[in-house]
């Protein structure tokens, strides 16, 4: 068991990650700005924190065995999260990602794909800038985790597969994995880390 703090616990992949760590019972501290509007649970403590309050933040986040991140990365600062973690002395943080990041083809992200859309520009480029950041770190076990190229759906099968830096694509041609899955992935790997200070991937 172990004491974690999600940040971002109210979004699609927070809440998710929220409900896994419950099931395998794990001590959780969601961290939103409306945390508090969560329904009352065994082993689930709520801060209402704005992560650009960088105080409120990292007295959140003090005392816990490791930081989920969830939030979005447009908008906010990409050492904020990463400064938080560090200055609470939290030693792991795990980073929810995105897909735009990984390879499709040698040298070429999906992010430099010339059909990725560009409503998504701006927050993909963001997560990437961020894992880039983190591969900078010397003194943070961090962990980022990249979903597929289509990252929805509620079905939780606990069958997926592991990947590394490229694009994961099931028989289908199709690149997909729901929320629930992420959260088995990501949890699977707080209680046994085979990732520490690399990103990995989830997919059909």
């Amino acid at each position: 068991m172990s004491k974690i703090a999600i940040i971002g616990a109210t979004g699609r992949a927070g809440s998710q990650l929220l409900e896994e760590a419950l099931r395998r019972g794990h001590v959780v501290t969601a961290i939103a700005r409306h945390a508090s509007a969560l329904p009352p649970r065994s082993g689930l403590s709520t801060r209402d924190v704005d992560v650009l309050d960088a105080a409120a933040l990292r007295e959140a986040l003090a005392g816990h065995d490791a930081v989920f991140s969830a939030a979005r990365f447009s908008g906010i600062p990409v050492g904020a999260v990463i400064d938080a973690v560090k200055q609470a002395g939290v030693p792991r943080l795990l980073v929810v990602g995105g897909a735009a990041s990984l390879f499709v083809a040698p040298g070429q992200r999906l992010l430099d794909s010339p059909t990725f859309p560009a409503a998504y520009k701006t927050e993909a480029t963001a997560g990437a800038a961020y894992l880039e950041a983190l591969r900078q770190q010397q003194d943070l076990d961090w962990t980022f985790l990249s979903p597929s190229a289509l990252f929805d759906g509620n079905q939780r099968t606990g069958q997926f597969r592991l990947g590394r830096d490229d694009l994961l694509v099931g028989a289908d041609g199709k690149s997909t994995i729901s929320f629930p899955d992420f959260a088995i992935a990501f949890i699977d790997e707080l209680e046994k880390p085979e990732h520490s200070r690399q990103r990995f991937t989830v997919g059909y």
